[in-house]
């Protein structure tokens, strides 16, 4: 499986279950895809539909994201269930995230452990913009975050944080700012952290300077359209060996897999990179373990 002799993993794709999304948000999707929506939904619902998705688009691999927002979208712990199976019909390509609730969690720990060891979620997400909080709160009013970092810290789990602004009314995009990932770097400093979107739009120095700086901090460029992603990163291949190619579909605005790895196989990068990118950090980092 490749894209004009590139294999292709996305790192970040939202399969997830859209029959759960309220219907404020769900208006943001029908913008871009009008009544291919519920074709979308059916594809995301049954394993042997999205893996036809997948080969048709040249995608070896996919990373589910999945994760709690409750208040914004709808997403409960339901998602946990869906993807879990979803994934077991191709283990050797799906690959599960999920995530905890800081916000309305009893016992953070607890759920922490039933994900890594019940559920055996392989990756996990931190949403603050959707969630409501900042991904560094346990220094301040959230203090089991903390033993949620540890633990994934243990268990050898990555913790994917999503950092940027987000487009859906109710989303706060300060709890997107890449910064709070400096504290968590330096607090468990043997937690692979992935830095979901490259601090898009505004925060991309800032997030170039925190892979330069923690040798446990990485990105994915999904959202990212690929014509600024040079624009964006101009020295992006001092990091190719901690970036990973994703595509965010299919959030609104994102016009495909195929259709952006292709784009990014077009800039001039070394051989060396683009193979770093599209595959091989995130076969590492994820799918190696």
């Amino acid at each position: 499986m490749s894209i004009h002799g590139y294999p292709v993993i996305d790192a970040h794709a939202h399969i997830m279950p859209m029959r759960m999304i309220k219907p404020g948000p769900l208006a943001e999707w029908r913008k871009t895809y009008g009544d291919k929506v519920a074709e979308i939904q059916e594809t995301l619902e049954d394993p042997q539909k999205l893996l036809a998705h997948l080969d048709r688009e040249g995608i070896d691999k996919v990373v589910c994201i999945n994760y709690i927002a409750r208040d914004l979208f709808g997403f409960t712990e339901e998602v946990h269930d869906y993807v879990v199976e979803l994934c077991r019909h191709a283990p050797d390509r799906l690959l599960p995230c999920g995530s905890v609730d800081p916000v309305y969690s009893k016992d953070l720990a607890r759920d922490t452990e039933q994900l890594i060891h019940h559920y055996k979620i392989k990756l996990l997400k931190v949403h603050g913009p959707h969630a409501g909080y900042h991904p560094d709160d346990y220094l301040r009013d959230k203090p089991m975050l903390a033993k949620f970092y540890a633990l994934a810290e243990e268990a050898g789990v990555p913790v994917m944080v999503h950092t940027g602004t987000s487009i859906f009314p109710g989303a706060r995009s300060k709890y997107g700012h890449p910064m709070a990932i400096d504290d968590i770097a330096i607090d468990f400093p043997n937690l692979k952290i992935i830095m979901a979107h490259g601090g898009r739009p505004l925060w991309m120095a800032e997030a170039f300077f925190l892979m330069r700086r923690h040798e446990n901090v990485y990105m994915d460029i999904s959202g990212i359209p690929p014509k600024l992603l040079l624009t964006y990163f101009p020295r992006i291949e001092e990091i190719a060996d901690k970036t990973m190619f994703g595509t965010d579909w299919p959030s609104p605005g994102i016009p495909g897999m195929r259709v952006n790895a292709e784009a990014v196989i077009k800039l001039p990068l070394s051989e060396e990179s683009k193979r770093k990118i599209l595959y091989d950090t995130a076969n590492r980092l994820l799918f190696a373990r």
